[in-house]
């Protein structure tokens, strides 16, 4: 649909919402409210998933008969050298250059380890990779991975899972700002849709999320509402939102206002 078209990592895409592929209830829910979404993009894990066993395969199939891009990930990876080797498997493993690059640095909140993670950013560039870096809402690491050769940034609104939305609005406004035309993608944290809504209203391009879909009482059902959340927020920007004011203002004017009196 115009309005929603999005050009990203070389592709164009008619969705800005990207959805995960884990969690589920069963692959029959997951396949069902990834057609829901809407989504033209699905992250996949290979570690969730070994490539070689039976299970793998199947899921594997999975995925390719939805016929949707593939943005696989580098889950569980807490060192540079261990992300770039699942990088380049996954690139066998599912036929793209666009790998979604995490380097956890602490599991209590699963936050990126930012040394490792500019590091592993640099190797998979010099490779040919399109790198999507989930990264914090903070403004130096962002313009560490830019100066990499990051056509994509993916800051969290709130650690992984927690469903908290988005913590530091002014974080993300910032990076938003000092990168107008670099593609933003809140990753991580979106907990309902509002929250998307948010993320998209100050200005991100588009919304990865999982936990708050496949983890609904209602997966298919929740799709749906962050397919029309993300909507909303992609058009409210486009059509430009009225400014905060201190005081109230009539929405209806009284000077030169027809009155109709009866006789």
């Amino acid at each position: 649909m115009e309005g929603f078209t999005w050009n990203i990592g070389d592709k164009i895409v008619n969705s800005r919402l990207i959805i995960g592929s884990a969690l589920y209830p069963s692959p029959k829910i997951m396949v069902e409210a990834i057609q829901a979404s809407r989504a033209e993009i699905v992250t996949v894990s290979l570690r969730r998933q070994a490539a070689g066993d039976k299970d793998g395969k199947e899921f594997w199939q999975i995925i390719k008969d939805l016929k949707i891009n593939v943005l696989p990930n580098t889950a569980g990876c807490h060192t540079a050298k261990e992300a770039v080797t699942t990088a380049m498997m996954a690139r066998e493993v599912f036929a793209t250059n666009w790998i979604k690059l995490e380097v956890i640095g602490d599991q209590y909140n699963l936050q990126p380890d930012p040394f490792e993670l500019v590091k592993a950013t640099k190797a998979l560039i010099k490779e040919g990779f399109e790198v999507f870096p989930y990264t914090t809402d903070d403004l130096v690491l962002a313009t560490r991975l830019v100066d990499a050769g990051c056509n994509i940034l993916m800051p969290w609104g709130s650690p992984i899972g927690s469903g908290k939305g988005l913590m530091n609005p002014y974080n993300l406004e910032a990076i938003r700002n000092r990168y107008p035309n670099i593609n933003l993608i809140v990753d991580a944290g979106i907990g309902k849709p509002s929250d998307a809504v948010q993320a998209l209203e100050i200005g991100y391009d588009g919304i990865l999320l999982n936990s708050a879909i496949a983890l609904a009482n209602e997966p298919v059902i929740m799709a749906t509402a962050f397919k029309n959340a993300v909507n909303a927020g992609v058009l409210a920007k486009q059509a430009g939102m009225m400014q905060k004011k201190e005081l109230a203002s009539p929405s209806t004017p009284t000077i030169g206002t027809p009155f109709w009196h009866n006789d």
